[in-house]
């Protein structure tokens, strides 16, 4: 599992670095959809977090000075490294990333066998630490793609999006103050190939089915409901799309319908 997520991440990052590594240096600065993010700003984002996260496995005092670090500004220690890191010469920020990624696998692919890395949140896995990488390039990746005017890939490597998607369903709920559904939903999601996943009881009264890539835009708040093709059945599956939330932190806007 771990070796599939990792792979998977890596063709994400591959498949960012291709779009844009032939920039020229004013092209990196051209605003995304976060506001007072630009291309680099998105890309040092990325790096960052993966060099925090080697950190959390393996330098415990680095690790440390990281979590003072957002202790000290909570509301704005994301943004501060992000722009901090976006603020360099292109050329130097994508050898930074280039490092940062590659050092993150090897990193979460040596782990010890039932160990836990410490995070600003619970603990995680291996793969979780994975499948959260993995999220977070793929949803950064989207940004610069609308930035630059670029067509994203659909393909089945959402599967681990869309996987934690359905697993902090219940983590959307309480980041909105609400109550956790007392029961499971059946959700069935078509995938960009055709294949359908699955998952929930198959005689669960509420439902939610559509296309994975509409769930996976959704959950990553780069979509509104209106522009998915998701179709909920129960009012706790019909809230839920209204909510979902698959990254860590406060709920956030979310985007506009078109």
């Amino acid at each position: 599992m771990l070796d599939d997520v990792l792979a998977d991440l890596t063709a994400e990052g591959d498949r960012l670095e291709a779009l844009v590594a032939p920039l020229a240096p004013e092209q990196w600065r051209t605003p995304t959809p976060a506001e007072g993010w630009d291309v680099a700003t998105q890309v040092a984002h990325l790096a960052w977090t993966d060099e925090v996260a080697v950190k959390a496995a393996t330098d415990k005092e680095a690790w440390d000075a990281e979590v003072m670090g957002a202790i000290g500004n909570p509301e704005g220690y994301v943004d501060e490294m992000a722009l901090q890191g976006g603020a360099v010469d292109p050329a130097d920020l994508l050898a930074r990333w280039r490092t940062a990624r590659a050092a993150l696998v090897q990193t979460l692919r040596d782990f010890p066998e039932g160990q836990k890395l410490p995070w600003f949140g619970p603990p995680m896995s291996p793969t979780s630490m994975a499948t959260a990488r993995l999220m977070e390039t793929w949803a950064h990746s989207l940004d610069v793609h609308e930035a630059l005017g670029a067509e994203p890939e659909q393909s089945d490597r959402i599967r681990h999006v869309a996987h934690l998607a359905v697993r902090t369903r219940n983590y959307s709920f309480a980041q909105n103050g609400l109550e956790k559904p007392a029961e499971e939903f059946r959700i069935e999601l078509t995938s960009p190939s055709g294949e359908t996943w699955t998952y929930g009881p198959e005689d669960a009264a509420q439902t939610v089915t559509g296309p994975a890539y509409d769930l996976c835009l959704l959950a990553t708040q780069r979509v509104h409901r209106a522009d998915t093709a998701l179709v909920a059945t129960g009012a706790d599956a019909d809230r839920w799309l209204d909510i979902a939330q698959c990254f860590a932190g406060p709920a956030g806007e979310g985007r506009a319908a078109r």
